[in-house]
């Protein structure tokens, strides 16, 4: 391990392969900063630009770069917008876009930046230490245990409902579920719920509901209530520093989901995504009843979790795809293309045969993680100032980018259609108090939920698997316990107030 270290800091630290990282940091984080430009969108165009490089380990270093870019530049839409055109910044918009509407969007990002440093940067050392060892982990989880994982990230619902709102916090979450299984099906290739549409052939754009929960409703509200529209709380850029105090507050946060994020990326099929939600999740419940009362209206813990649990993710993807060949996203399924491409074969025998790949990856993503925070810090200052626009242009501006991502996200102009349709109904629901994350969460992971039931009901010849894999069972018993907990904390302080109020 030390000889490979020696061989990943000599070629980690080139001039070439440093300039790599900075120009892949760079434009990650830009595109991450514009709603419906994904890594995957970017890491697929720039796969051409990256062979012509010739070094492979510089070539990846370059895409790498791009990827966590992205995630640490995603975020800046959620706080500042409420518009999240990454899945795995979705979580950081509950208290981040709140803190922005309170005048502490410089506060915000500052939070965001130095969350994402920290995830990034312990998951890269972990990433360091435990990748031989973890990749054998990561193939003890086959089909069964994770749809049960999927159940797990599902259950996170009851953190994102406000009190006494679980059963519609339920509700949204299996309308997201229905929302998913539009499309071509897991078990057979045949569309199904289009409605004879072949537009709707591959299902919703994540993008298209993305924007239609988040980003449409807060114009639409704009619109509606001029008030709102008018009043510069927003617009103030002031208090860019976090308080010793906040940084106490925080600093256990991100040390918890440092760990918890790496080791929910390393196994393949998670990723950023459920980290951030299982992030979100986790905190909010631990905390104090006071605490908890401030999530989705502000929290700075509800802020710092989910940034650094998905930027500890997005490095601890990388276990599987190199350990093992397995993507573990999306994203990670390109870059494995890319890999290919560059005729490097990913595995266990790539830390031997290519050390210099390899460790020169790793390295490169604490440099990268090191030059996101210098590049990010000095500018918050010029990015908040998006929130000195008078709400009332800000409107066209936000419709744009809301337009813009949902088209480009599949080049079809009925995601236009679908993307108003959803929006309305949305905004509906948001007036009808109706939360609309557990949706999101339904629709994100009820494909992948479905495609590994479906695999372990052919394997297992039923739902038998359940009861014949440990591992599976105990996964699911954690879920029912992450619904029905906080669902009994909350009847049993109504019914301590109501007690109270007849003891008066």
């Amino acid at each position: 391990m030390i000889e490979g270290l020696l061989i990943g800091l000599g070629a980690a630290f080139s001039i070439q392969n440093l300039l790599m990282v900075i120009a892949g940091c760079l434009i990650g984080t830009f595109i991450g900063m514009l709603p419906g430009l994904g890594p995957m969108s970017i890491i697929a165009i720039m796969i051409p630009v990256a062979i012509t490089i010739g070094d492979p380990s510089a070539a990846i270093i370059l895409l790498a770069g791009v990827y966590y870019g992205a995630i640490f530049g995603g975020s800046t839409s959620s706080i500042l917008l409420n518009a999240p055109g990454v899945a795995g910044t979705v979580a950081s918009s509950f208290d981040g876009y709140p803190m922005a509407r309170k005048g502490q969007a410089g506060k915000a990002l500052t939070i965001a930046a130095i969350a994402s440093f920290a995830g990034g940067s312990i998951g890269a050392l972990l990433l360091m230490i435990f990748a031989p060892m973890l990749s054998t982990v990561a193939l003890l989880f086959h089909s069964a245990e994770y749809f049960a994982l999927m159940v797990v990230g599902l259950s996170a619902i009851a953190a994102f409902a406000g009190t006494g709102n679980v059963a519609k916090a339920v509700l949204m979450t299996l309308l997201g579920l229905v929302m998913a299984t539009v499309g071509e099906g897991a078990l057979f290739n045949m569309p199904r719920f289009t409605m004879g549409l072949m537009d709707l052939q591959s299902g919703f754009s994540f993008i298209t509901l993305a924007m239609a929960m988040f980003a449409l409703p807060e114009a639409l509200f704009l619109v509606l209530n001029p008030a709102r529209s008018a009043q510069g709380n927003g617009g103030k850029i002031d208090n860019l520093r976090i308080t010793r105090e906040e940084g106490r507050k925080i600093a256990p946060v991100i040390g918890r989901q440092s760990i918890q994020g790496f080791f929910i990326g390393v196994l393949p099929g998670a990723g950023a995504t459920i980290a951030s939600f299982l992030g979100y999740a986790v905190e909010r419940n631990i905390a104090s009843k006071e605490e908890q009362e401030e999530f989705g209206k502000g929290a700075i813990k509800g802020l710092a979790a989910p940034e650094t649990a998905n930027n500890a993710a997005c490095t601890g993807s990388f276990v599987p795809l190199l350990t093992l060949g397995i993507p573990g996203s999306g994203t990670t399924a390109i870059l494995l293309g890319a890999l290919i491409a560059l005729n490097v074969t990913p595995g266990p025998r790539l830390m031997i045969d290519e050390p210099q790949i390899f460790w020169a990856v790793i390295i490169s993503m604490y440099i990268g993680n090191l030059v996101l925070l210098i590049l990010n810090l000095p500018l918050i200052p010029y990015i908040a100032k998006v929130l000195a626009i008078p709400r009332n242009y800000l409107i066209p501006f936000i419709l744009f980018f809301t337009l813009m991502g949902s088209y480009i996200g599949q080049n079809n102009a009925t995601e236009l259609l679908i993307l108003v349709g959803m929006g309305i109904c949305a905004t509906v629901l948001k007036f009808a108090d109706y939360p609309l994350a557990p949706l999101l969460i339904g629709f994100i992971l009820g494909g992948m939920l479905e495609d590994n039931f479906s695999r372990s009901m052919q394997l297992y010849d039923g739902i038998g698997f359940i009861f014949e894999r440990p591992m599976t069972l105990g996964l699911l018993v954690i879920a029912v316990l992450l619904v029905v907990v906080p669902s009994y904390r909350a009847r049993r302080a109504k019914a301590r107030q109501e007690g109270v109020a007849e003891g008066d």
